[in-house]
């Protein structure tokens, strides 16, 4: 079943990323959010090329850690894993990566996060061809609608840039509209890069 696949993944990723967050231990902070699932605007404005083929929204749940001191060389990031559970079943994904809180001014306020990581999916890799020779007409009409409706990722293994606007509301909690881009980045996989969009909004908790 694909839940058990993505929850597969998930422990694959969050055990990846605990190697990143093999740091002094510190509290970090817990973040939830709820996002639109391939959104298309943005992928056309930057020219990242989403597809606008699923619908439905995304629970994102994750953890991030306190800033690495050990990491000073690359500016002290923080490091994140999460998963996004998709409420149509579709392109689910688990991700982990860094992230990197900017301060406008003094800490308090506003602040941007850009982040990088690299993600899996359980959505669609390897579509097959609808014009394929020697098929019935079912099983056509079958991956028709596949191309129609389903995002073609190339891989499963994918990159995972990610920007927000942040506020800290509180000495614990913070509110962030957000964006997360999936992406093969033709380095994966060569040839077809639909891509992922998702915009939201998040809740952070620090401990």
């Amino acid at each position: 079943m694909k839940t058990a696949n993505l929850a597969s993944a998930a422990c694959l990723t969050l055990g990846a990323a605990g190697l990143a967050f093999a740091a002094p231990a510190a509290a970090g902070e817990a973040f939830v959010g709820v996002y639109k699932h391939d959104v298309t605007f943005i992928g056309k404005a930057v020219g990242l090329g989403a597809a606008g083929r699923e619908d439905g929204y995304d629970v994102h749940l994750g953890y991030r850690t306190d800033k690495i001191e050990s990491l000073g060389w690359l500016g002290k990031p923080q490091a994140h894993a999460m998963v996004s559970i998709n409420s149509e079943n579709t392109s689910n994904f688990a991700a982990a990566g860094l992230n990197w809180k900017i301060d406008f001014g003094q800490p308090g306020g506003f602040y941007l996060r850009p982040g990088m990581g690299l993600a899996y999916t359980d959505g669609k890799a390897k579509l097959p061809p609808a014009n394929a020779p020697n098929i019935s007409d079912e099983e056509r009409a079958r991956r028709t609608y596949l191309y129609y409706h389903r995002i073609e990722f190339g891989s499963r293994v994918l990159f995972e840039p990610e920007l927000a606007l942040g506020y800290q509301v509180s000495d614990r909690v913070s509110v962030e509209l957000s964006y997360t881009h999936l992406s093969n980045g033709q380095i994966f996989h060569q040839g077809k890069n639909q891509g992922l969009d998702d915009a939201g909004v998040r809740l952070v908790y620090a401990f």
